[in-house]
C-alpha cells in the first residue's frame, strides 16, 4: 500500500453561518457544499460563496453533470442546480446512516458510515447494485480516473485513501494532519481532492499524486 502525508494545498473557510461542512461535491466550476438547511457553492479560485440554495442538506453531495444529489436524512434528492427544486427523491440505502455520495457510470455511490460499506445504487429508484465493505467509517466517497476513493473519519485520525472496487482492499493513503477531518470528499478531475472539514465550518484543497508521482514520506 502507498501511504503518503496529505499536502494541503489551500484552505477555505469558516464562513459566516457555517458550523459544520458535510458533503462536498464539484461542477468543474464551483464547488458545492453541504451545511445542514442549504447547500452552498464556492469559487475555488476567490475563495468566496457565490450562490446557496435553501435545500435540507445533511451528509454526502455529488453532481452528474446537470444534476446535484443531496443526502437529507433519510433519502436522496436530486436537485436543479439553476433552480433549487427538488427534481425527485429516492431513498437513502443507509436510511439516515449514510454518508458520502458521488456519481459515476451512471449510478449513484452511498457511503455508509458506521457499517462501513460504499453501496452503488440505481439514481432512479435507491436499488442498491452492489456493495464494497471497506475497514474504516466511510465519510465522502469520490470516483475518478476510474479509481474509487473515500474519506475516513475516526475519533481524531482521518484519512483519504483509493481502494479496490472489487475487493475493498486498500491500495493508497493519504494522512490528514492529526487534527483535520474528511467529512465530504470529490475530486476536481486533476491534481486536488477538495475536503469537507466537518466541525472546522472549513474546506481544504489537498493534492491528488497522479499515478508514478512520487510519494512524500510519513
Amino acid at each position: 500500500m502507498k501511504r503518503s502525508t496529505a499536502e494541503i494545498i489551500r484552505e477555505y473557510g469558516p464562513f459566516p453561518g457555517v458550523d459544520e461542512v458535510h458533503g462536498v461535491t464539484f461542477d468543474g466550476e464551483h464547488v458545492w457544499f453541504a451545511v445542514g438547511e442549504t447547500l452552498n457553492a464556492l469559487d475555488p479560485e476567490s475563495g468566496k460563496t457565490v450562490r446557496s440554495l435553501d435545500v435540507a442538506a445533511h451528509a454526502g453531495t455529488a453532481f452528474d453533470g446537470r444534476y446535484l444529489y443531496q443526502i437529507a436524512e433519510d433519502r436522496i434528492q436530486k436537485i436543479d442546480p439553476k433552480t433549487g427544486k427538488v427534481m425527485a427523491t429516492i431513498p437513502a440505502p443507509g436510511a439516515g446512516g449514510d454518508s458520502g455520495l458521488a456519481w459515476a457510470e451512471g449510478t449513484l455511490w452511498v457511503g455508509q458510515y458506521r457499517d462501513r460499506k460504499i453501496h452503488q445504487i440505481e439514481p432512479e429508484t435507491g436499488k442498491i447494485l452492489r456493495t464494497i465493505e471497506t475497514n474504516r467509517f466511510v465519510t465522502g466517497v469520490s470516483w475518478i480516473d476510474g479509481e474509487l476513493w473515500h474519506g475516513t473519519w475516526e475519533g481524531d485520525e482521518s484519512d483519504v485513501r483509493r481502494i479496490d472496487p472489487e475487493t475493498g482492499e486498500v491500495l493508497e493513503r493519504i494522512d490528514m494532519p492529526r487534527g483535520t477531518v474528511v467529512s465530504g470528499l470529490e475530486s476536481d478531475g486533476g491534481d486536488r481532492f477538495f475536503c469537507g472539514g466537518g466541525p472546522s465550518g472549513k474546506l481544504r484543497a489537498i493534492r491528488r499524486l497522479k499515478r508514478g508521482a512520487k510519494l512524500k514520506k510519513k
